[in-house]
């Protein structure tokens, strides 16, 4: 029987964080050996023998959550927001100097939503328009979410690859923000009501058709097989990963 994974929780007490609290408890190959919450002296993640820590804490703290995960050689499994590239890039220069620590940093764990965005991208070489409605619930302190971003630059990526042109767009004026975001030339758009958890749509447009992706996470549970999944593979993959397609089997 191989060793159990040992695993620290950071940002337990968070919706996020308690979910996956559970979820490792009930891992057969995990033992949850510390949960912490904010504030909480990092120092108790050595001690307690952890050696991959899960983290779904805040934006202003996952940087030196992870920083303090790398030195210390533990691998980690981030889902935190805030990694724009700046924070990446610093990252995968730490981890050159630790070539045994593994960090994948996910903007979404639910496997339907890193697939659905995964075939939007194959999907929008073929569409000439192409716009994305995110919908979470109030609560949610970034817009648009991480998950957009991810799926409008997978997209971006695709659609300049295959030499796609910009989606038409004969707009002159409008209301600020009444396009949404653009991030990478694709229009964002994000929704927050009461009720909602994390729901995303693709709208994809072409001469005489459109074309829709959507994924809906109504629970938080709907996260935790990713955080497995991910707390499984990522001491076998070293250095940075973005994205847990990543760590799937896409053919791309």
């Amino acid at each position: 029987m191989s060793a159990q994974i040992k695993v620290a929780v950071l940002g337990a007490a968070g919706r996020m964080g308690a979910e996956a609290v559970k979820a490792v408890s009930e891992a057969a190959d995990m033992d949850l050996v510390a949960s912490l919450g904010r504030g909480a002296d990092l120092k108790e993640i050595l001690e307690a023998g952890a050696t991959h820590i899960v983290d779904l804490s805040v934006p202003t703290a996952t940087e030196a959550n992870v920083r303090f995960a790398v030195e210390n050689g533990l691998h980690a499994v981030v889902g935190t927001t805030g990694w724009d590239d700046e924070r990446r890039a610093k990252l995968e220069h730490l981890l050159a100097q630790h070539p045994e620590a593994g960090v994948l940093i996910a903007p979404n764990f639910a496997l339907g939503s890193v697939l659905a965005s995964a075939f939007a991208a194959t999907a929008a070489k073929y569409f000439e328009s192409v716009e994305i409605i995110e919908l979470h619930h109030p609560n949610k302190v970034d817009a648009p979410s991480g998950t957009a971003v991810r799926t409008a630059e997978l997209i971006a990526a695709a659609r300049r690859d295959a030499g796609v042109a910009k989606s038409p767009d004969a707009t002159e004026t409008q209301l600020d923000g009444a396009r949404g975001a653009l991030v990478d030339d694709v229009h964002v758009h994000s929704v927050r009501l009461r009720g909602l958890v994390a729901h995303q749509e693709v709208l994809f447009g072409g001469p005489g058709e459109q074309f829709t992706l959507r994924h809906d996470s109504y629970d938080r549970a709907s996260f935790m097989p990713g955080v497995l999944l991910g707390l499984r593979t990522v001491a076998s993959r070293p250095g940075l990963t973005y994205g847990l397609d990543g760590y799937l089997e896409l053919g791309q």
